[in-house]
């Protein structure tokens, strides 16, 4: 009897209905709150770092700048933040937090770089995009939907765009053997410096060629072109995130 439940769990689980996370344990399929896909660069991150890596999740998308947006959110998190990711109906919040904890739920999926050195140069740039690039993120903010817009380039924000851009140019030196990600393959370092190359798009920043193999593989992508398609769809408007002319 009890290879047979065995037996129909994993057909079950093969289906998508639910998933076998390791230690003989039994999960439900992830659930994702996102905001808007036009202007929400945390829901992105998290967003792409799931559906590039081929991890099955549900989504539930929650409008930003509305009245109901606090009481909506905070049913999953007291943190009144998107992204949340719901494991096993319990909640995982903060996009850094997120990415290490499906590093850890999925060890396959090779979410950091297998290298010791190269993993540790990928958790370094990512948590300095979760925690710096200030000027960047005031000025420029997240807008799939525009083209063209353009803004002042003060000393502060060209200062993290160079920034940003020496990032990008050291790892395509270095790794660039294996790909064209940052380290080669996909990893989490891809999916938080995705909503800066939106930004750059939206507010015509040229690149110069040595930072911009990145880019053009993170636009090549099935799953990034989805969330814009998605984007694009979206009809309403966050004034604060409409800037430039």
């Amino acid at each position: 009897m009890g290879l047979r439940v065995d037996a129909l769990l994993s057909r079950v689980a093969l289906r998508g209905g639910i998933s076998s996370m390791g230690h003989g344990k039994i999960s439900m399929q992830p659930k994702l709150i996102i905001g808007n896909k036009n202007y929400s660069s945390w829901s992105l991150r998290t967003w792409l770092l799931l559906a590039e890596s081929g991890i099955d999740f549900e989504e539930q998308r929650i409008c930003l700048d509305t009245p109901e947006f606090a009481a909506q959110v905070t049913a999953f998190s007291a943190a009144a933040k998107v992204p949340v990711l719901m494991l096993d109906e319990h909640p995982v919040w903060d996009t850094l937090a997120i990415a290490e904890t499906l590093a850890e739920r999925w060890p396959e999926k090779g979410l950091w770089p297998e290298d010791p050195v190269a993993r540790a140069h990928a958790r370094s740039i990512s948590a300095e995009m979760h925690a710096g690039f200030f000027a960047l993120r005031d000025a420029m903010p997240m807008n799939c939907r525009a083209m063209g817009r353009k803004v002042t380039l003060a000393e502060d924000l060209a200062a993290d765009i160079d920034r940003i851009f020496a990032i990008w140019s050291d790892c395509h030196q270095r790794y660039a053997a294996d790909g064209d990600w940052l380290f080669g393959r996909f990893c989490i370092a891809d999916a938080m410096f995705a909503p800066v190359v939106l930004r750059l798009r939206t507010y015509g920043i040229n690149l110069p060629a040595s930072a911009s193999a990145y880019p053009a593989r993170l636009l090549e992508s099935h799953a990034l072109q989805n969330w814009l398609a998605a984007a694009e769809s979206e009809t309403e408007v966050v004034d604060q995130d409409e800037a430039g002319q």
